[in-house]
């Protein structure tokens, strides 16, 4: 088939990419037939899935504002994906002007189409690497470019932990970027649980992604937790997706426990 321009002539089109599947959820356009197939065969066996998407991605804008009221200026979103409408950058400028972001990603699509739309944006770089080497990351030339790492970072780890299998030691590798951020940084995470979730549909979710190059691994609240250790997490703590700080009117219309996702946002530990 021909590939659209913003597509890398070395993209593999026989396996799903959960990038590409994340834009298909939302609505996108870029994503291929092999991505839209695994997507909508997840949404026929879990028919909540794009509510539980949407609501990940309206914790993640509400996350923003937050943090940009706080005081924040600098954002590093690790595992951005696909720029769709509402991106931090755009988020954070609602209130700040001069807002600076950072998305890394490991897909070369999600890398090429993101430089392509943030081209010409000044306070933008998309830099192409893997979050489970903070080391890499955190010194990575264009991210220097653009952060001043002795000053406050808002970390950003949005629907991406829950791709880090436990053998590659997700708590580590926060405790890795936690433990480079100066003080007064934040962090902002969300992720998938099977907490509360008919157990054969969440097994069924996870085999269908295991399909794709990063497999899922569902994590308990208490696991969750566990990763999270070394930042002070703000009220309401570790929460399901729709009750983090709910905007007007964002809360009673569904069961919290049918979003089979947890969100907080904290502060790095002082005595971190």
């Amino acid at each position: 088939m021909d590939l659209p321009e913003w597509a890398p002539p070395d993209v593999d089109l026989t396996r799903p990419n959960v990038a590409r599947m994340y834009d298909y959820y939302l609505g996108g356009s870029h994503n291929f037939a092999v991505d839209r197939r695994t997507a909508q065969q997840a949404i026929d066996d879990w028919p909540a899935v794009p509510m539980i998407i949407r609501a990940n991605r309206a914790f993640m804008s509400r996350a923003v504002r937050h943090l940009t009221e706080a005081g924040v200026r600098q954002f590093l979103d690790l595992g951005s994906g696909i720029p769709t409408v509402g991106n931090v950058h755009e988020v954070a400028r609602t209130l700040v002007t001069d807002a600076r972001v950072v998305y890394v990603d490991h897909d070369p699509v999600a890398v090429r189409q993101s430089r392509a739309i943030l081209g010409g944006d000044p306070y933008t770089r998309v830099i192409e690497a893997d979050l489970r080497h903070p080391d890499l990351v955190l010194s990575h030339r264009l991210l220097h470019d653009l952060l001043d790492l002795d000053q406050p970072v808002a970390l950003l780890m949005v629907a991406v932990l829950h791709f880090v299998a436990d053998h590659d030691d997700p708590a580590g590798i926060i405790a890795g970027y936690r433990d480079a951020l100066p003080p007064g940084s934040y962090l902002a995470v969300s992720h998938a649980t099977a907490d509360g979730q008919q157990q054969d549909q969440a097994a069924e979710h996870r085999q269908l992604y295991a399909r794709t190059t990063t497999p899922m691994t569902m994590r308990s609240h208490a696991q969750i937790s566990h990763l999270l250790d070394g930042w002070d997490l703000f009220d309401p703590g570790l929460v399901r997706l729709p009750l983090w700080r709910p905007d007007p009117g964002e809360t009673g219309m569904q069961d919290p426990e049918s979003f089979a996702g947890f969100a907080a946002v904290g502060r790095k530990a002082a005595t971190t």
